[in-house]
C-alpha cells in the first residue's frame, strides 16, 4: 500500500489513537476508565434483575416430536408404585437367587447333608451334588475357591516368632 495515497476520510485507522489508546507511550499509564453512567449509555439495554436462566430456550424438534407421538404416561397412584416396588423387589430376589445358584452351589450340598435323613433330603442332596458336578466343570466354582482360598492363606499368616496356626476344623 503506497502512503501517498488518498484515504477515504471515513474509513476507521487501524489502530486507534486518542484517549483510549490500547497502546499508550512506553512509561505512561492508561488512566483508569470510568464506568459510563445507566443515563448516559442510551445503548445499554442491560436490566440489573434479569436472569439469563429465564430466557426461553427452544427445545430440539426431534424430542418435541417425540413428546408429541408419545406422551408422558400419568404419575403413578400408590397402588402403582407399590406394584412397581413388588416387581422391583422380586426381580432383586430372583437375580441374587440365580447368581448362588450357579457360583454358590457348595452351600446347597453342605445344607442338605446337615439334613435330618429322609426321601427328600436324600433327593435334595443328589441333585446338589449333580448340579454342584456340572458347575465345576463349567468352573463356575473358581470364583468361590479362589476366596476360600484367599482366606484360609490369609488366616493362616503369622507374624516372625509366633506360633504355626491351629489346623482347620
Amino acid at each position: 500500500m503506497d502512503p501517498n495515497e488518498p484515504k477515504d476520510p471515513d474509513e476507521p485507522a487501524p489502530f486507534p489513537a486518542g484517549e483510549h489508546d490500547p497502546f499508550p507511550p512506553r512509561g505512561q499509564e492508561l488512566a483508569p476508565a470510568s464506568a459510563p453512567e445507566a443515563a448516559d449509555d442510551a445503548r445499554n439495554d442491560w436490566i440489573e434483575s434479569a436472569d439469563p436462566h429465564d430466557l426461553p430456550t427452544r427445545e430440539p424438534r426431534l424430542i418435541a416430536l417425540g413428546r408429541y407421538a408419545f406422551p408422558p404416561e400419568p404419575p403413578l397412584d400408590e397402588e402403582g408404585e407399590a406394584a412397581r416396588d413388588r416387581r422391583w423387589t422380586s426381580r432383586s430376589i430372583i437375580v441374587a437367587g440365580l447368581f448362588l445358584l450357579v457360583f454358590n452351589s457348595v452351600s446347597i450340598q453342605s445344607w442338605a447333608r446337615q439334613q435330618e435323613p429322609g426321601w427328600i433330603t436324600a433327593t435334595v442332596q443328589q441333585l446338589a451334588d449333580v448340579w454342584t458336578g456340572q458347575i465345576s466343570q463349567l468352573g463356575a466354582d473358581q470364583p468361590r475357591q479362589g476366596v476360600r482360598e484367599a482366606y484360609e492363606s490369609a488366616r493362616d499368616q503369622r507374624f516372625p516368632g509366633q506360633p504355626d496356626a491351629p489346623p482347620p476344623t
